[in-house]
């Protein structure tokens, strides 16, 4: 099946598609996706190859891992991993890094629940409030970096130092904040109503099957080269499926014990992270941001010869990751009940580059998607839930998943390589 990349036309096509044919028949699109594998254009093919492995392997060793309760569990632990590598993905594709993203997490949270707790605020201004703190660690960071030239690992690592200070300040050395307000929290603990999940999967399946349909039928009537129909039915057929059958999944009681009490519906931290999905995925491929974006990581110096604004674009990017790493800092206080002066300092950063990464974001900028965060996030917190299922060591899961970040690491390189060597 084809899949679009976000990326601009040139690396989409490539070599491969230099004489701009159309693929009208399924088994042309075949032909052409084979072609982009062995140029080296391998997306999340590996992400997801990755994830039906662990969860069959899993599924064969534990008879529980595949139970409504546990997928529900599983959701609710990718959560905040996925909105943080979602964050990291955009400045992941200028090649650069952020070590401090963690850390602006659990200081962006850290203020969120004070002002909750100690001021009353409403629980959507203290969000707003976070949102914003994370944004200026991102200004900040982003202005030393495209301003004064200075390598962002040495600036995010300073800041990765500095903002542990913040919590620890306000929150004071063993000290804790309960995050228990009724919505924050309920991200977490709670679910959205089955027949709320319903439509809204309606309107998702409908949707996107009426816009693929109008961009099928748009590029078709101009001439331009589109997928084959038949490719359009099953995408939109794959994804019914996935979704509709997702939210039966969920919407099914999956109490430990169904006799005493009811719980069902899907997580409210999944249309969290679905909205952010569709927002950031259309920000990337649909607006001159997001080219701007993507050419910059591919070539700095052509881009800025172009005309495009290469400082702004580099903070943007900056505030982007950091304001991601608030809301992921939130969403983690949700899932754990309280704030505390390690919040966001332990592997959640590792776990969100690795997500990253692993699901198809070069570690060299210019290719990227948010839906990679998607996929890496879900294979990273596969892991800890399978292995935790078997009892296993808490070094076994850190030895697992670095091996796992070094193998798609090892991928992504090599498939650079390929890539080059085809001329994309």
């Amino acid at each position: 099946m084809t899949v679009e990349s976000d990326t601009p036309a040139k690396s989409n096509e490539g070599a491969f598609a230099s004489d701009n044919r159309q693929a009208v028949t399924i088994g042309d699109s075949a032909r052409d996706y084979v072609n982009r594998l062995r140029g080296g254009d391998m997306g999340s093919l590996p992400a997801i190859l990755g994830l039906v492995v662990l969860f069959v392997v899993f599924s064969s060793l534990h008879d529980r891992f595949l139970t409504t309760y546990n997928l529900a569990n599983l959701v609710v632990q990718a959560g905040s991993i996925i909105v943080l590598a979602m964050g990291l993905v955009f400045v992941l594709l200028l090649g650069e890094i952020d070590l401090s993203a963690g850390v602006a997490g659990g200081a962006s949270a850290t203020i969120t629940a004070l002002v909750l707790i100690d001021h009353d605020w409403h629980w959507l201004l203290a969000t707003i409030a976070g949102v914003v703190v994370g944004a200026l660690i991102g200004v900040a960071i982003g202005s030393l970096v495209s301003l004064l030239g200075i390598p962002s690992f040495v600036v995010t690592l300073a800041f990765f130092l500095a903002l542990q200070a913040v919590p620890l300040k306000l929150i004071g050395s063993g000290g804790s904040l309960r995050f228990n307000n009724e919505v924050l929290r309920g991200l977490s603990i709670k679910n959205v109503p089955v027949t709320a999940g319903w439509i809204a999967a309606g309107v998702i399946v409908v949707g996107f099957a009426a816009l693929t349909l109008w961009r099928y039928r748009s590029r078709s009537a101009k001439g331009l080269v589109h997928q084959p129909l038949p490719l359009v039915i099953i995408q939109i057929v794959v994804l019914a499926v996935i979704v509709l059958g997702l939210t039966a999944l969920l919407s099914a009681n999956r109490a430990p014990n169904p006799n005493l009490f009811n719980i069902s519906g899907v997580p409210w931290v999944l249309p969290v992270v679905i909205a952010l999905l569709l927002f950031w995925t259309f920000v990337l491929t649909k607006t001159r941001f997001g080219r701007h974006l993507y050419a910059v990581g591919g070539n700095a110096e052509a881009a800025r010869r172009a005309g495009i604004n290469v400082t702004r674009i580099r903070i943007s990017a900056f505030v982007i990751g950091s304001s991601m790493a608030a809301i992921s800092g939130i969403l983690s206080a949700s899932y754990t009940g309280k704030v505390s002066p390690g919040s966001g300092g332990g592997n959640e950063l590792l776990y969100a580059v690795a997500a990253a990464v692993i699901g198809g974001t070069s570690l060299f900028g210019g290719r990227g998607r948010a839906i990679d965060a998607v996929i890496g996030g879900l294979v990273i917190a596969t892991i800890p839930n399978g292995l935790g299922l078997l009892n296993q060591a808490a070094y076994i899961n850190l030895l697992v998943t670095g091996g796992v970040l070094l193998l798609a690491a090892s991928v992504d390189a090599i498939s650079r390589r390929r890539r080059s060597a085809a001329g994309v």
